[in-house]
Parts: C-alpha cells; sequence; structure tokens
C-alpha cells in the first residue's frame, strides 16, 4: 500500500527536480550569455581605446579636422558640468517626491498620478525627452545651450530617484513609523529624520545609478547643448560633452578622431563601472528591522 502510495509522489518529485534543473540550467546560460557579451565589450574598447589613454587626452581640446594629436579636456569638462548641474537639480526633487509617494502614495490621488507619470518617464525613450526639451527650451530661445542639455538629463534622472527613494523607504518597517509617532514627532519629520535616515544607502545607490544612466546619454544632447569643438564653460551657449564628440569622431575619416572616440567611449564605460561598483558594494544596505 504505502509504495503504491509513494509512486506517484515519487515521480512528481522528479518531475519537479527536472524542471528546476532546467530553470537553473537555463539562468546560468543567460547570465553567460550577459557575462560574455561585457567581456566582448570591455575588451574592445581596451583595446582599441587604451592607445590613446594619455596625458594629452586630459590636458588638450579636441583637435581640428586634419590636425594631429589632441585630446578630449573640452568634452570632459563640458560632461562634468552637464551631468553634475543635472544631479544637482534631480536629486532633491527626486527624493522629496519619493517621500511623498512613500508617505500618500495610498490615500493621496495625486500621488497615484506622480508615480504613473514617474513609471512613464522611466520607460520613454531618451530621445523622445531630448525633443521635448528641444520643442519646449530650445526651439523658444532659439539656439542650443548647455541649459537645455542640463534640463534633458534631470528629466531622466529625476525617476530613477523617485523611484529608487520611493522603494526603499517602503522597506522601513511600520513599526519603527509607530514608535516615533507614538513619541508625538510630526509626520514630515518622521519622514525625513526616521524613515529617510533608515535608507540613506539605499537613496545613496539610487542617486548613483542615476549618474550612471545619464553619463552616456547622447540622443538628449543632439537636440540640446549639441557639442563646442573649443573651451567653453558657458551654459548659455552649446557646449562640448564626451557623448556628441564620440558620436561626431566615430564617424569621421581621420585617425586620430576615431582613435579619441574610442578612448572617449572607455572613459564613460570605465566611469559607469565605478559608480555601479559603488553602488552595488559601499552603499549596500540591509532592510532595516
Amino acid at each position: 500500500m504505502n509504495s503504491s502510495i509513494n509512486q506517484p509522489v515519487n515521480k512528481v518529485y522528479r518531475k519537479r527536480l527536472l524542471m528546476h534543473k532546467f530553470g537553473m540550467l537555463l539562468s546560468f546560460l543567460a547570465m553567460a550569455f550577459g557575462l560574455l557579451v561585457l567581456a566582448w565589450i570591455l575588451v574592445t574598447l581596451f583595446t582599441k581605446g587604451i592607445g590613446a589613454m594619455n596625458l594629452a587626452l586630459f590636458t588638450h581640446n579636441t583637435p581640428a579636422p586634419g590636425d594631429e594629436g589632441g585630446g578630449l579636456l573640452n568634452p570632459i569638462v563640458g560632461s562634468l558640468m552637464l551631468v553634475g548641474l543635472a544631479t544637482l537639480i534631480s536629486t532633491p526633487i527626486g527624493i522629496l517626491a519619493g517621500i511623498y509617494l512613500a508617505e500618500y502614495g495610498e490615500e493621496s490621488k495625486l500621488a497615484q498620478i506622480t508615480r504613473f507619470v514617474t513609471d512613464i518617464m522611466l520607460s520613454a525613450p531618451s530621445i523622445v525627452i531630448g525633443l521635448f526639451v528641444y520643442a519646449i527650451y530650445v526651439a523658444r530661445i532659439g539656439h542650443f545651450s548647455g541649459w537645455a542639455g542640463t534640463i534633458a538629463l534631470s528629466l531622466i534622472a529625476v525617476p530613477v530617484v523617485v523611484r529608487t527613494t520611493d522603494n526603499m523607504l517602503k522597506l522601513v518597517p511600520g513599526s519603527l513609523r509607530e514608535a516615533a509617532f507614538s513619541l508625538g514627532a510630526p509626520r514630515w519629520k518622521v519622514a525625513l529624520m526616521i524613515r529617510l535616515r533608515a535608507v540613506k544607502a539605499g537613496v545613496v545607490t539610487g542617486i548613483l545609478l542615476a549618474v550612471a544612466r545619464i553619463a552616456g546619454e547622447t540622443a538628449p544632447l543632439l537636440f540640446t547643448a549639441l557639442n563646442n569643438q573649443f573651451f567653453s564653460t558657458n551654459m548659455n551657449k552649446p557646449i562640448a560633452n564626451l557623448p556628441g564628440v564620440i558620436n561626431q569622431f566615430a564617424n569621421s575619416p581621420y585617425d586620430n578622431w576615431v582613435s579619441l572616440a574610442w578612448a572617449g567611449a572607455l572613459l564613460i564605460t570605465l566611469g559607469v563601472l565605478i559608480l555601479n561598483i559603488l553602488a552595488r558594494t559601499m552603499f549596500s544596505q540591509k532592510v532595516p528591522g
């Protein structure tokens, strides 16, 4: 009797074990494929871009057509300005919006609409955001500018910070909030001083991921900041940036321009990798309990 009962049980167990092994195999193959593609990209960038990595790359401006040598000083400074200002604009907006969603997301119609709009902005192609900024800002003032590029990058970074902050604040246990409320703390102080402080490492991770996201964006800058061959820090004029220079130099007939394009791509890749490593390691945080 027992053997007849155990037989179908063992059959179901073997079937589930087989499906588990098959699923694990597919997961391993997907991981291996992703790592293989990543290694291929990194090896290609290093082999083609390492030759132009020298001191002149960081001390000389981009060369004129037909000139030898040159560097990427002006696009490096321009990219740092665009990304830095976009981060300064998007970080407080994203954190405050994330706090609002976490505190009033279930009881406010405005919070539900904000979350819906944030999800749309997260999935929107960056070129659409670039065209939007071009239509409402660049076309009205009549020229490209660094401020237009900053606005476009900010619109890309804000939803990343918002969703990260919102999700991290939801991890704070309700007992921690209730304890603060029982001591007479107002709601705004609980949100800022208790909940946000408990997940500050996760919020910093979201900010770093947003910076990594906008650091290599090309399409929105083509419609906003455009490019500049000369060194300039005037945000009211077109400003040089690494993605724009890479797009221009990679399609040029000059060998030194192509070499500089590979070096610029390597710089952006290394910067994004470093930011992601920092976000995953130095600022990793367990769920508060």
